[in-house]
């Protein structure tokens, strides 16, 4: 027992619970990078895409075949190399076949795979796809040559490649996007032939400047057309591998009926993708509404699978130019896209720039290729030694047939062949026996005689034969000076590169250029006095003067807060977690008398929808006076207004409080010089006050009155005449000049309800 409790002891490993928390956090985050998040800079692919491509590729789904159920595939991917669950793989393979978010798509979908609104791809049970033609003929091809490593597969069942022998800069013609742990990637698509012609010019010089390289690569090439407008900027985003590309959309100008102006958006910023069009919509909508312009007549989306197609009426005589440039200012019609080039090279990740995936591509595409043209060089020996064998074996026809004839068995006739050894062979003469012994093909040889079938002998088959031999050494030739010269190999990358730009190469999409800053005169808003009116249920709106005074008696029943205020003020809301928000009231439209409203926590910055309004007030009001504070806890204090001057933050924190205690009244304070609290419990108190200290908006306060354990503080009044004020208690309402005076932090008397 001893012993084996002294072994039990040499099997614990001590160890600090935060080093191993480190280093497990570690370990996990470089498992997402390179496994999951991030592309490889040598053909492009995240682990997830590579898996679906090859897997594809292994079931025989290819371009010129029939398609095959998304199901299907993301099943036998997830079963064999992917088992993080199914719909990362079917959104990869989704993400492949869209053409609005890839230029040269991967697979060729068919059916519903969304679309660029944002509409989502249908069931996998539902839809087909197959191989794209680029990827069976330049991502695949290869396989089968030993061109690159292949590794075990999660559960060591099946091997897959650890890379796919992409033929060219995938990285950069699909774009990548993906966020691993504290880092992400983002890399804009290119256009293929571009960058075809930048990797052309890199291999013929490796000193090319990144100035040199763009005179290929203009810069992005999004799928979705639109205007790079920082074309200056460009160079040191290639060079650094990080920066901002700002983009616009295009927009085209047309005659509409009865004079109306069209501003015509037929191309978007490639950030609009998905929901960006719905928003990008709401937000014009919102131009009109919160009086930015009152030139909209009508909005359509007229987009359809020709392309993009959305439309803005505008009045006659409006100025089209600077509400375009409006939308560029005021919506995502303008916007950037981030470049971070980040991708996993040599097995960790790297920013890297243009000239950096270049080389990187470069030298893997060199790697490939010498492991490819080895491999078809070794087998192409193999064929010239057979062929060899059979010609000479045709030449000498008769003997082999002699020797085949007075064999015993295979391996006796197998033994001559190779080794000459005539021993127990029959002979027709002593001359075929010494001309048998002189033999000497190789095993190869000797076995592909042994398997010739007779009709090779016909004078035909001899002559291609021979052909066949000449053209197995001039490839043979060919293949070896490929391998031993660096220029033949590079001549056969660059041949390859042509015929992918020829065969797959589009004209490019995205303009470049150094666009303009969009400046738009904004029509001065003309200023007026309103209500701000808002309800119990936290509806706000703003209407004119004659509306509310028209409907005077019906706002005051209906509203809890009624502000007289002007149309570009600020309304101040206090609220019972002691937070202090600012409304502007340019951001509520002006409404009808009948209208609903605008609910608070639309447009400002509530936290929570149960954070209730205990008192507003117009700012400008607000930074002139003095206002008393008063908690449930039973606390109070006098805060100057100028406290509450926020400039350009929306919410702040206006008072401290304890975890449990909230505010229960902010109190404009003028010429009042009485303060009342009233309890739950019933106690009521009165003291001057000069009692209450003026104190900072981080302070609590101090105890305004002695509260019982169970109870709290529920209604406080400020007051001056006494014999004007009532207060409601219970059921009855009482004068507060009867409530005798005393002192602050007494307990008060208690009145019956």
């Amino acid at each position: 027992m001893k012993k084996k409790s002294e072994q039990t002891e040499e099997q614990i490993i001590k160890t600090e619970y935060s080093e191993e928390m480190q280093r497990s956090f570690v370990d996990y985050a470089m498992s997402v990078i390179i496994s999951r998040a991030l592309p490889d800079v040598r053909d492009g692919l995240k682990p997830v895409q590579r898996r679906v491509l090859y897997d594809m590729q292994e079931l025989g789904i290819r371009y010129d075949r029939p398609y095959r159920k998304s199901a299907r595939i993301v099943g036998d991917t997830m079963g064999k190399y992917h088992p993080h669950g199914d719909s990362s793989i079917y959104e990869a393979l989704v993400v492949m076949t869209q053409e609005f978010k890839k230029g040269l798509p991967l697979i060729d979908g068919h059916g519903n795979f969304g679309n660029i609104e944002g509409d989502g791809a249908a069931a996998m049970r539902y839809t087909e796809a197959r191989l794209s033609k680029v990827a069976q003929e330049n991502m695949l091809a290869d396989l089968d040559k030993d061109v690159v490593d292949f590794v075990p597969n999660f559960d060591e069942t099946e091997k897959e490649p650890s890379v796919l022998p992409v033929k060219f800069p995938n990285i950069l013609v699909g774009g990548s996007e993906g966020i691993a742990v504290g880092m992400a990637t983002s890399i804009p698509p290119h256009n293929l032939g571009e960058v075809v012609d930048a990797m052309k010019a890199y291999m013929r010089n490796p000193e090319i400047s990144t100035r040199e390289l763009m005179k290929s690569v203009k810069g992005p090439d999004f799928p979705t057309g639109g205007i790079v407008i920082n074309k200056d900027e460009l160079r040191e985003i290639y060079e650094t591998g990080s920066g901002k590309v700002r983009i616009r959309g295009k927009v085209d100008i047309e005659k509409g009926k009865n004079g109306h102006i069209n501003v015509v958006i037929t191309e978007i910023p490639f950030t609009m993708i998905g929901s960006g069009i719905a928003k990008f919509l709401s937000d014009v909508a919102a131009l009109s509404e919160n009086k930015k312009t009152q030139d909209i007549v009508d909005i359509s989306n007229q987009s359809s699978k020709e392309g993009i197609r959305i439309v803005i009426e505008l009045k006659a005589g409006a100025d089209a130019d600077n509400f375009v440039n409006m939308l560029y200012k005021k919506t995502k019609l303008e916007d950037t896209f981030g470049v971070n080039m980040l991708a996993i090279c040599d097995g960790r990740p790297e920013t890297m720039g243009l000239r950096d995936i270049l080389k990187a591509v470069t030298d893997f595409q060199f790697e490939v290729n010498t492991r490819k043209y080895n491999t078809l060089l070794a087998k192409e020996q193999d064929k010239k030694e057979i062929q060899e064998g059979l010609i000479k074996a045709c030449n000498v026809i008769d003997l082999v047939i002699e020797i085949l004839r007075g064999s015993r068995d295979r391996q006796m006739a197998k033994d001559c062949l190779v080794n000459g050894n005539t021993e127990g062979i029959r002979f027709k003469s002593k001359e075929s026996k010494i001309m048998a012994s002189q033999l000497m093909f190789t095993e190869k040889q000797a076995n592909a005689i042994l398997e010739m079938r007779l009709y090779k002998l016909i004078g035909l088959e001899l002559e291609a034969l021979i052909k066949e031999h000449d053209e197995t050494v001039a490839n043979i030739f060919r293949y070896e000076d490929i391998l031993e010269r660096r220029d033949s190999m590079a001549q056969v990358i660059i041949d390859e590169l042509d015929g992918i730009k020829k065969e797959f190469g589009k004209k490019r999409l995205t303009v470049i250029e150094n666009g303009e800053e969009a400046v738009f005169k904004e029509k001065e808003m003309e200023e007026m006095d309103t209500y701000f009116l808002m309800d119990r249920f936290g509806y706000a709106k703003m209407v004119d003067v004659p509306t509310y005074e028209r409907n005077k008696e019906a706002a005051d029943e209906e509203n809890r807060f009624i502000i007289p205020i002007r149309n570009n003020g600020r309304v101040a809301l206090f609220t019972e977690s002691g937070q202090m928000h600012v409304l502007r009231m340019t951001d509520l439209p002006m409404s009808k008398f009948r209208d609903k409203g605008t609910p608070i926590d639309n447009i400002t910055n509530f936290t929570s929808s149960s954070d209730m309004v205990v008192a507003a007030f117009d700012l400008s009001i607000v930074l002139v006076s003095k206002f008393v504070f008063a908690t449930s806890g039973g606390l109070v204090k006098q805060v100057e207004g100028s406290e509450f001057d926020v400039s350009s933050r929306r919410t702040i924190a206006a008072t401290k409080l304890s975890d449990e205690d909230r505010v229960i009244a902010v109190l404009k304070l003028d010429n009042q010089v009485n303060v009342i609290c009233m309890s739950a419990d019933g106690y009521v108190l009165r003291f001057p006050i000069e009692d209450v200290p003026v104190q900072k908006k981080t302070a609590q306060g101090v105890r305004a009155m002695k509260l019982e354990k169970a109870d709290k503080m529920e209604k406080v009044y400020i007051t001056d005449v006494l014999s004007l004020e009532q207060a409601e208690y219970g059921s009855r309402k009482i004068t507060l000049n009867d409530i005798k005076e005393q002192h602050r932090d007494a307990k008060g008397a208690k009145l019956r309800k």
